[in-house]
């Protein structure tokens, strides 16, 4: 448990409470020692029945050399509980293979923008920047800093990085609007003048606003998504319109709209969305993102210390490129994880589901050893043997697995909630699951069957 609470960055963990209590407690350990003597019992009631069974028909066991109904009731048993195994094993891969196939969907995502070559570091301003035209002088002077470096080929500022959240809230209403109780609550992000161009934003209508128009004195523009455009003016032109702050009577024209670009978490709808100029709305935090010829992560160190070299107390953190924050941000974690853990159990649940079948089929065959011998004393050729003993296999694996497609079903309907881009009965996943299946328990059976096939008729009938 302490190693996978490891694994997750502590600025990632920050915003995962539910796992700091992570660990041991009186319910785990009972629960724990509650199945370990469960199985305990599981496995010493089958040899125990089976010598209940020897006793009631011992002279009948003897007669045929421990091969009776006893021995008929053990091989039967053991193929029930190997059709168990494999509906199990079934079940899992298919969670497994849901979980993946979500995990994929997630990281490839269209974000709206272009994540690669951009570098991120988080700037806090020191305290001795009082007004605004200090604040504004400061943010000038490191992207200025910035993009004079070898290898950036842009900078730019935000007010909160992609892919992390929705805060940063508003509510906005149309100019004229009649006052309701329902409110327009949407995320704004303050943003400098070549921000949307620098993370490669899709422009669809209008413009970006200029330099001139970010200082902070001008009429305010805004530039805003898809998202909502088609809310606040479905079937217009939102270039040109205007929108308002609740409660202000200062308005925003629009001037531009973009493409959707995913502001929150990966596995959430996107939103409609404000992007404000920066310095009409400045703030002591903020992003500064960089887009580089480079590998974005040899840009962090030389970007963090760039912007010190603007201001030794300006405090500098979360130095992350684009795609990094993707792939640690908290949706792809908890998808992972998530993957990762059923895939684990899923991958045991195999091993044992094939470790049984070959037991079992094995175990039919030493079994059936006079009928083989009868039958290849008979005229039987080897092929005949080989395909008695892999059609036994066949229907132990085919209703093992039809059950566990069927459980599978179930499962993927209960864990909607982790699934994304991907159906709780997704047809690929569960025919792949059942050809991996298929080809393991045939490859499980081919060792008896090859040993079945080499039986020497005059011995087993003189064994017998």
């Amino acid at each position: 448990m302490r190693l996978l609470l490891k694994l997750i960055p502590e600025n990632r963990l920050a915003g995962m409470p539910f796992l700091l209590e992570l660990g041991f407690s009186g319910r785990v350990l009972g629960f724990a020692a509650l199945v370990a003597l469960g199985a305990a019992l599981m496995f010493a009631l089958a040899p125990a029945l089976r010598l209940v069974f020897l006793r009631t028909d011992l002279r009948g066991e003897l007669a045929a050399g421990g091969r009776g109904s006893a021995g008929v009731s053990w091989r039967r048993l053991g193929a029930r509980l190997v059709m168990v195994e494999l509906a199990a094993a079934a079940v899992l891969l298919v969670g497994a293979g849901l979980l993946g196939k979500s995990l994929f969907h997630l990281l490839h995502v269209d974000v709206g923008f272009e994540t690669d070559h951009l570098a991120t570091v988080v700037v806090s301003v020191p305290k001795s920047i009082k007004t605004d035209a200090q604040l504004m002088a400061l943010e000038r002077a490191v992207e200025e800093r910035v993009g004079g470096l070898p290898g950036v080929q842009s900078v730019s500022i935000a007010s909160q990085t992609p892919v992390m959240s929705w805060d940063g809230g508003v509510s906005i209403v149309l100019p004229g609007q009649k006052a309701t109780e329902e409110r327009n609550d949407l995320p704004e992000r303050d943003v400098s003048a070549g921000y949307l161009k620098t993370i490669g934003a899709r422009l669809v209508a209008g413009r970006y606003y200029s330099e001139a128009e970010d200082d902070g004195t001008k009429p305010r523009v805004v530039v805003v998504n898809e998202s909502l455009a088609r809310h606040f003016f479905p079937g217009e032109d939102a270039v040109g319109k205007r929108l308002a702050y609740d409660r202000s009577t200062e308005t925003m024209r629009i001037i531009g709209v973009v493409e959707d670009v995913k502001e929150g978490p990966l596995d959430t709808p996107n939103r409609p969305v404000l992007y404000v100029p920066f310095n009409q709305d400045s703030a002591e935090t903020f992003v500064l993102v960089a887009r580089t010829a480079l590998v974005p992560e040899t840009m962090l160190g030389p970007m963090a210390t760039a912007v010190r070299a603007v201001d030794p107390l300006i405090a500098v953190s979360e130095e992350e490129s684009m795609d990094g924050i993707m792939q640690d941000s908290q949706a792809a974690y908890l998808h992972r994880s998530s993957a990762w853990l059923v895939g684990g159990f899923a991958g045991i649940a195999l091993v044992l589901a094939v470790v049984g079948l070959y037991g079992v089929i094995a175990y039919s065959v030493a079994q059936r050893r006079r009928e083989i011998g009868v039958r290849m004393a008979l005229g039987a050729q080897r092929g005949s043997v080989y395909r008695l003993i892999l059609r036994e296999a066949g229907w132990l694996a085919g209703g093992g697995i039809a059950a566990g497609l069927v459980g599978a079903v179930g499962l993927g309907i209960l864990m909607r909630s982790l699934l994304f881009g991907v159906s709780a009965w997704d047809a690929p996943t569960m025919v792949a699951v059942a050809g991996v299946l298929g080809s393991a328990a045939m490859v499980a059976s081919y060792l008896p069957a090859r040993r079945a096939a080499a039986v020497n008729p005059v011995e087993a009938l003189r064994a017998e």
